[in-house]
């Protein structure tokens, strides 16, 4: 049997994608070299990002699968190398185009991806594990998905999603993790252990800018940002980096946090954003025999939904009420979002509707360029 191709063995090594780019490595200049001796045994050398790439054992293991498909190959070699500045010069290219470096692509009024930003009053509402697994969820629906962990100095998302590595970064260019199909960066991953992060303003829009502009995310259909409760910095800083991000508010039913929520949702008319609707988090816990108790009281997330309303001047609506559920807490402690590990749970079941009732909305005209030129006289 005369041994496979070049083409045939490219052919093969082009259903590889790079786990952190999710692109082709055969498009990123990735594949060096590939042959076939006439034994069948196949030798591929492939070029990583970085020496210390965290993922080249998922590389190796995708090139060998992929190569044994091609007839007349027995065995594959792997040998892993590093590329050169030029190489990683010419992979920057390829990813951003002609785009300069520090643009964030969400802003750009061409852009597709529907950014939320998911805001409470105060903390301890689950903001981030309503972030998590609205994300998981709209992942495991086949949608491209990122998180930024806007809240710099109560960082949990790492945890929540179980990222267990950090981001490979290619000089200036940041490649974020990929936790459950979702990519996701944090500041908790670049700081030791469970060091606090204490910054000022100036410091903290830097973070942020960097997160969205130095983070290649590739073409996503949604990003969320967990921000940290209450109306400081951060907040400011997506209004003015992001302008055409909405707002979802995430409360509980007691009336200290809801009327804490309204403050939240409202900072929306001094930045000129839209406000998608309220999310009630712990709105009851359900009883062995079928009762609700409503540990924290009713109607908080209807309160805010309804406030908000009349103060925007536009329909704000309550967008589902997630019961108390020890599952909920379970996953985020172990990395496994609960829309994902326990799909049939309470919890889950309003967690997805409410993601996919986020994920079908049009992205709307605001802030694009409709391609319209003057008419001459």
């Amino acid at each position: 049997m005369p041994a496979p191709s070049q083409d045939v063995l490219i052919a093969a090594l082009s259903t590889v994608n790079d786990p952190e780019i999710r692109k082709p490595i055969t498009e990123l200049g990735m594949v060096e070299s590939v042959e076939v001796d006439e034994s069948g045994r196949a030798a591929v050398t492939i070029l990583l990002t970085v020496s210390g790439c965290p993922l080249k054992e998922t590389l190796t293991r995708d090139a060998t699968a992929a190569l044994l498909t091609v007839e007349g190959v027995t065995s594959v070699d792997v040998t892993l190398g590093v590329m050169s500045d030029e190489q990683r010069a010419q992979l920057k290219t390829t990813l951003r185009g002609d785009n300069p470096e520090r643009e964030i692509p969400f802003a750009q009024p061409n852009s597709l991806t529907r950014v939320y930003c998911v805001a409470s009053g105060k903390g301890g509402v689950g903001k981030s594990s309503v972030t998590v697994n609205l994300a998981a969820a709209m992942a495991q629906d086949g949608l491209r998905v990122g998180v930024v962990d806007a809240d710099v100095y109560g960082f949990s998302v790492p945890r929540m999603l179980g990222v267990e590595h950090r981001p490979t970064q290619v000089d200036d260019m940041i490649l974020p993790p990929l936790a459950h199909d979702v990519k996701v960066i944090s500041i908790g991953m670049f700081v030791p252990g469970n060091q606090p992060v204490v910054w000022r303003g100036p410091m903290l829009h830097r973070a942020l800018q960097q997160f969205l502009g130095d983070v290649f995310w590739g073409d996503l259909d949604v990003l969320l940002l967990d921000l940290p409760p209450g109306t400081g910095d951060i907040a400011i800083s997506v209004a003015q980096l992001i302008p055409n991000a909405e707002i979802l508010v995430v409360t509980t039913p007691q009336k200290a946090a809801s009327e804490v929520a309204e403050r939240a949702g409202s900072i929306a008319l001094q930045t000129h954003q839209r406000i998608v609707g309220v999310i009630e988090n712990m709105s009851w816990m359900e009883l062995p025999d079928g009762t609700r108790h409503e540990i924290f009281g009713a109607g908080g997330g209807q309160a805010v939904a309804d406030s908000l309303t009349r103060d925007v001047g536009a329909p704000v609506p309550l967008l589902g009420q997630i019961p108390l559920d020890t599952r909920l807490r379970e996953g985020a402690d172990n990395g496994m979002p609960v829309v994902l590990g326990e799909p049939n749970s309470p919890s889950a079941v309003v967690l997805r509707s409410i993601a996919r009732g986020l994920s079908t909305r049009s992205r709307g005209l605001a802030g694009r360029s409709l391609g319209l030129t003057p008419a001459g006289r």
